[in-house]
């Protein structure tokens, strides 16, 4: 069943954010995973406006997603955006589930 990676972000600073996403593509391919929709065009239906850029990814299982956030490789890139303060990011991953509402 596919899963969805969905992080929310501010980047605070946009040359050090840039090294982690520019390793990032590669990770989340060898693992399986498709993007969906990164920093397009979005308004804020609810809640906080604290964040600024919406991250989706398909992964095929929920193990796979979790297994990309987990892996080595994603920790390396993700210290270029914790370091400092570069970037705050909010991540899930969860099963696609029952679609009825």
């Amino acid at each position: 069943m596919p899963a969805y990676w969905m992080a929310r972000a501010r980047i605070n600073d946009p040359v050090e954010y840039k090294k982690y996403t520019d390793l990032v593509p590669g990770i989340i391919a060898k693992h399986g995973g498709k993007v969906l929709a990164r920093g397009g065009d979005y308004e804020i239906m609810e809640g906080p406006e604290h964040f600024h850029r919406f991250v989706v990814i398909e992964f095929p299982t929920l193990e796979a997603g979790v297994n990309c956030f987990r892996s080595d490789e994603y920790q390396e890139a993700a210290a270029y955006r914790r370091a400092n303060g570069a970037g705050e990011v909010q991540t899930v991953v969860v099963e696609s589930g029952d679609a009825t509402v």
